[in-house]
């Protein structure tokens, strides 16, 4: 049932496009392609109101365990989604506490820690007024750190030291300096915020239950 909700949503909302997304594509462009490999892998955490200890534990074990899920290497690496569902919760206060308190663990491994739920309203980075973590049932996912969620993590400067270290040599030039204005401002200065550059052409070719969600043989946004 919680594996036929997810994928439902994943399918239907995350693999489609949407005018209200403010830009070309679906979603999240890397869900249908993880799906379809059967990189996608969900736990679950049963009880309206589980223990805040235990999801933290869950959630420990889901960093520990996320870089050994295959392939741990190449490009469908970064397909790999690892998601903890807890859909009996109703209060979604412990998803933003545990998220807020856990993300910089994530980040620091170079992973991201989302979190998704009915009416989270953290808005959207091409239209403010999407939604694009407003999910049927509650869940946390980790998922690998991508060049693209450098705004999600413009607020701590912690934040930014791993985005440099996984992707320095790969950055964009108007990232890097955005990135050195933000890590050299004098405490307390105000710095210019980050505005959204168009994508450049492309370049010519050159656990609880640990069970996959299988393709039929992720932030979103």
């Amino acid at each position: 049932m919680t594996v036929d909700i997810v994928r439902g949503w994943a399918e239907d909302h995350l693999t489609e496009h949407t005018p209200a997304l403010g830009r070309d594509g679906p979603v999240c462009p890397y869900v249908g392609p993880s799906i379809r490999r059967d990189l996608m892998w969900i736990g679950q955490i049963p009880g309206a109101q589980p223990r805040p200890s235990f999801v933290r534990q869950v959630l420990a074990d889901a960093l520990e365990l996320f870089p050994e899920l295959p392939p741990t290497e190449g490009g469908a690496a970064v397909l790999r989604t690892l998601i903890t569902v807890l859909p009996d919760v109703r209060d979604y206060t412990l998803i933003d506490e545990l998220h807020a308190e856990l993300k910089t663990e994530f980040v620091a491994q170079g992973t991201m820690l989302g979190q998704f739920y009915p009416g989270c309203d953290q808005p959207g980075l091409w239209n403010k007024d999407f939604r694009p973590l407003d999910a049927p049932i509650a869940m946390l996912v980790v998922r690998t750190m991508m060049t693209t969620d450098f705004p999600f993590l413009l607020a701590r400067p912690e934040w930014m030291t791993a985005y440099v270290k996984k992707f320095a040599p790969s950055l964009p030039a108007h990232v890097r300096h955005a990135v050195v204005s933000r890590l050299t401002a004098p405490q307390g200065s105000d710095v210019a915020a980050y505005e959204l550059q168009p994508d450049p052409a492309p370049a010519a070719p050159g656990r609880t239950n640990g069970k996959p969600v299988h393709a039929g043989p992720r932030r979103a946004d």
